[in-house]
């Protein structure tokens, strides 16, 4: 028997390509999900490498069109994750590119990357450091010619309660008068040992850890992708970002850090506003905070936005 004959590309049903005979409904949005791709990020003046879980879409804008062609999609995101890496100019062609393949079909293009972005961090005070990871989320939007790339981080923080703070040294001051009301006066080096026993320092306030997740839309003109700045800046905001490595000078550096900085969910939310507020790189910016309640069940959440026309929502 002879060996059965190879199929030519050419002559193989392509259904997706038919015409319908009638007109049916256009779709906002048909592509790909979950696809996973390796690829090289410019962060300022870093290249870094990172796994992404990517998406990318286009309309089905043609009423008479029975579908999309997937593998083009495919193909344009793996060439050029493959030969460049991913900048804001970058993303742009790849939107373009992406538009081009469907021609006559899509009007509108989308591609969005996921990723754990790490960056290494130095202890407070040691000379010991490690890897902090941060998840990012670089977005692409192009309908009617008009481009809009977005940014979104989330950053890892300590938030410690002010009322507690005030409760707790309340009851250390309580405890403080029952052990030396009575004798008048006190002696320096007595009142330092006894701040030292866990009878003296009766109470401590409550902490958590907390989480800043930052969707921010990019300004035209941008190179690259201002990652690690981003990053930094709300660390630096915020004042006390979770570590990595951590010797007993810094965890004690740690403890100083949020005592000077305590915060409810108002102040985090306003320093980060201001912060925010003044950075010409940014269009518009949507942010969600959590603190995750150590004394509660539930989160304290907020919620803010830059409040310009047409822009993001202050929707949870």
């Amino acid at each position: 028997m002879s060996e059965p004959e190879l199929v030519v590309a050419n002559n193989m049903p392509d259904v997706a390509s038919r015409e319908l005979h009638k007109p049916q409904a256009e779709l906002d949005w048909v592509g790909m999900s979950d696809i996973h791709q390796p690829l090289l990020v410019k962060d300022g003046d870093q290249t870094r490498q990172v796994q992404a879980r990517v998406q990318v879409y286009v309309d089905l804008a043609d009423p008479k069109a029975k579908g999309i062609h997937m593998s083009r999609l495919y193909l344009i995101l793996d060439e050029h994750a493959d030969t460049r890496p991913l900048t804001a100019a970058g993303l742009k062609l790849l939107l373009a590119s992406v538009l081009e393949s469907h021609r006559g079909l899509s009007s509108r293009a989308f591609v969005q990357f996921e990723f754990d972005y790490y960056l290494r961090r130095n202890a407070l005070v040691s000379d010991n450091s490690g890897w902090n990871s941060y998840p990012v989320t670089i977005k692409g939007t192009l309908i009617d010619q008009d481009i809009h790339l977005e940014l979104g981080i989330g950053v890892f923080y300590s938030s410690t309660c002010p009322c507690s703070a005030a409760l707790a040294r309340q009851l250390i001051q309580n405890q403080f008068e029952a052990d030396f009301g009575r004798r008048g006066s006190v002696n320096a080096s007595e009142v330092k040992a006894w701040l030292g026993t866990e009878q003296g320092v009766v109470a401590t306030p409550h902490s958590q850890r907390s989480v800043a997740r930052l969707l921010v839309k990019l300004r035209d003109g941008l190179i690259h992708f201002p990652i690690t700045d981003l990053i930094d800046d709300v660390e630096a905001t915020l004042k006390t970002p979770v570590q990595t490595a951590v010797k007993r000078e810094d965890e004690q550096e740690f403890a100083r850090l949020n005592g000077q900085n305590l915060m409810f969910i108002e102040d985090a939310g306003r320093k980060l506003k201001a912060l925010l507020l003044q950075d010409e790189r940014l269009r518009d910016f949507w942010v969600r905070i959590e603190h995750h309640e150590s004394l509660h069940a539930h989160d304290a959440v907020g919620v803010f936005t830059k409040g310009v026309a047409d822009g993001y929502l202050p929707i949870p």
